[in-house]
């Protein structure tokens, strides 16, 4: 699952990998909005990403891209 979170006042977003589901991301990004100091995930590869809540933008959470070899008409 493909997580983009969104800081304010930095152009970059930061995107990560989790092997976790949609249901317990938007769980753990609702308490870290409503009064949790910090947004806390870790990543398909076992790193964590601590961002302050009082910093968040946005969080988009979606299925990662599947990756397209060839060329292939639709």
């Amino acid at each position: 699952m493909e997580i983009k979170i969104g800081v304010q006042n930095v152009t970059r977003e930061i995107v990560l990998e989790s092997n976790e589901t949609a249901e317990a991301v938007a769980d753990v990004v609702s308490k870290a909005m409503n009064g949790g100091a910090e947004l806390r995930l870790t990543d398909s590869k076992g790193r964590q990403v601590i961002v302050p809540s009082a910093v968040l933008g946005y969080v988009e959470i979606g299925e990662s891209e599947t990756r397209r070899i060839g060329f292939g008409a639709l």
